[in-house]
C-alpha cells in the first residue's frame, strides 16, 4: 500500500519514519506546503517523495498531521478520493473535527489522536520511536467504514501503538485536563518568571523542577493556538478547576496551616499510584 502524509512536522514525520518498517507500506510520499519541510523531509529520509496535492490523493491511506484548522480544510478538498482510500487524521482535539468532515467521505475517514508528541516541532524533530509503545484514541469509529477501521487499526498496531476507542467529545474534554491545561501552564509559568527575572538569574537558578514544568512552553504557538480555540469550552472548566486548587494551596500557605498543606500535597502524591 501507498502512504500518502500531509504535514512533515514531528508528526507527520516520524509517521513516514515509523511506516517505513510496516511491510505492508510500499512506499511512503509526502506533502507540505512549506518547501524547506519538503527538502528536510527527503534529506532525513522521512519520506519516499514530495508529491503534488493531487497525486498524494491516489494514496490508499492518507494521514493528516497538520494543525486542526488546517485539517478541516484538507478534508473539504479529499471529497474527491477513491471509495476504498483510508483518511486519518491526527488531530489534538477530534468533536470540532468529526462534525466537520464532509458527508460524501465519512466513511473514509477515522479520526485518531495519538498520544504522543514532544515540545519540538519540524522534519528535524522527527523520531522513528514516536509512537512505540504509546496509546492512540480513535473516536467515533462506527462512523467510518469497516475497511478503513481495519487499515487504521493494523497500521497503528503494526507502528506499536495500543488502541483505545471513546466519543469525540468525551476524548476533548479529558484531553483539556491531561494534555491541554499542562500546556496551558506551562505558558504561563514561562511568562511569570520571565516577567520578573531577568535572563541571568534564570539561567543560574533554573533547576530540574522549573525545566520540567517549563519543558512544554518551547511547543509550537502555531499549533496550540488553535487547539485551544478547538476545545474553548473543555479548557477553560479545566483552567477553572486548576485555579480551585491553586488557590486552595494559597489559602493554607496563607492561614499557615501547614497539616492542612501537607494533606493537600499529600493527596496529589496519589496521581502517580495511578501513573
Amino acid at each position: 500500500m501507498v502512504a500518502g502524509i500531509v504535514g512533515l512536522g514531528l508528526m507527520g514525520g516520524s509517521m513516514g519514519l515509523a511506516l517505513k518498517g510496516v511491510p505492508q507500506v510500499s512506499k511512503v510520499i509526502g506533502y507540505d506546503h512549506n518547501p524547506n519541510h519538503c527538502e528536510e523531509a527527503l534529506k532525513h529520509h522521512l519520506i519516499d517523495e514530495v508529491v503534488t496535492w493531487d497525486a498524494l490523493k491516489k494514496s490508499d491511506v492518507i494521514f493528516l498531521a497538520i494543525p486542526v484548522e488546517g485539517i478541516i480544510k484538507a478534508l473539504q478538498k479529499l471529497t474527491d478520493v477513491p471509495p476504498g482510500c483510508t483518511i486519518i487524521d491526527l488531530g489534538s482535539t477530534k468533536a470540532k473535527i468529526v462534525e466537520n468532515i464532509p458527508p460524501q467521505i465519512r466513511k473514509n475517514v477515522v479520526a485518531a489522536h495519538p498520544m504522543t508528541g514532544t515540545e519540538k516541532f519540524g522534519p528535524s524533530a522527527a523520531l522513528a520511536n514516536l509512537y512505540r509503545d504509546k496509546i492512540v484514541v480513535l473516536c467515533n469509529l462506527e462512523e467510518s467504514g469497516e475497511l478503513q477501521s481495519v487499515t487504521a487499526k493494523a497500521l497503528f498496531e503494526a507502528i506499536g501503538m495500543k488502541i483505545v476507542t471513546m466519543d469525540a467529545k468525551e476524548h476533548d474534554r479529558h484531553a483539556a485536563y491531561i494534555s491541554h491545561l499542562p500546556h496551558a501552564i506551562s505558558y504561563a509559568l514561562a511568562n511569570a518568571v520571565m516577567a520578573q527575572e531577568d535572563a541571568k538569574n534564570i539561567l543560574i537558578l533554573a533547576a530540574g523542577g522549573f525545566r520540567d514544568m517549563s519543558r512544554l512552553a518551547k511547543s509550537s504557538p502555531i499549533m496550540w493556538e488553535e487547539i485551544f480555540k478547538q476545545n474553548r469550552e473543555n479548557l477553560l472548566e479545566a483552567m477553572d478547576h486548576f485555579e480551585e486548587e491553586l488557590k486552595r494551596c494559597r489559602s493554607l500557605i496563607n492561614e499557615e496551616n501547614w497539616k492542612g498543606l501537607y494533606t493537600w500535597m499529600e493527596e496529589a502524591q496519589k496521581l502517580h499510584d495511578i501513573l
